[in-house]
């Protein structure tokens, strides 16, 4: 058993390293993405409410492995040069567009939370929408984005497992590769990919703990 630990971990480790980097982007281009859409859904006109509401449910109602075989397989068939992807560029193109729709819903709630009377208070005192939401309104969403999005992200992290459909070295697909040197050793490989996620995933919850301790509260000074 020990052989087999010592000669799968280091195509196991190349695996996790892809597996960071990938979530890594998505997350960050993801969120930067569902940002810009919830704030859009909740405070943009009323035809641009319904374009982004069509983009959510349409991409939260469809499979994501549905969602990767349509970037990475049928927009290329289009013959268009711009949706010549490769399978690295698919991934996180894909996995980052999943990830916007849950932020951004995240996003839309924590903004349509906050009583009415905040924006008019804003706009009586002279403030512009952007001002307003700057100083007066993202402020008091942080408390209620914080908990929600480190779901989100341990989500879009196990997610990635998917991308191994076409062909991307994550620590899934490094998995199976592995299991057709050692077949017979299957629940141990997949028990080492489990510890694996584990292990990558509960920094990102401490993480996101300390974050809503540190931002997410109303601290009053004695």
């Amino acid at each position: 058993m020990w052989e087999i630990i010592r000669n799968t971990m280091p195509f196991l480790w190349e695996g996790l390293i892809n597996t960071t980097w990938l979530s890594i982007c998505a997350i960050v281009f993801g969120s930067s993405l569902g940002f810009i859409v919830g704030l859009c859904r909740a405070i943009g006109p009323v035809w641009l409410k319904k374009i982004f509401g069509g983009y959510i449910h349409l991409l939260r109602g469809s499979p994501f492995l549905v969602q990767i075989y349509i970037i990475y397989f049928v927009l290329p068939s289009t013959g268009i040069a711009i949706f010549q992807l490769s399978s690295w560029s698919a991934a996180i193109i894909s996995l980052s567009i999943y990830t916007s729709t849950y932020v951004a819903e995240i996003v839309r709630g924590a903004i349509e939370a906050i009583p009415a009377g905040q924006f008019e208070a804003a706009k009586a005192s002279g403030m512009t929408v952007f001002q307003s939401m700057r100083y007066v309104i993202l402020p008091q969403t942080i408390g209620m984005i914080l908990p929600p999005m480190g779901g989100i992200y341990v989500i879009v992290i196990k997610s990635t497992s998917v991308l191994s459909v076409i062909a991307v070295s994550e620590l899934v697909r490094q998995a199976e590769t592995s299991i057709l040197r050692y077949p017979s050793h299957i629940l141990l490989i997949y028990g080492l990919v489990a510890f694996m996620y584990g292990i990558y995933c509960y920094p990102v919850l401490r993480l996101t703990r300390w974050a809503e301790n540190r931002w997410g509260g109303i601290h009053v000074a004695s």
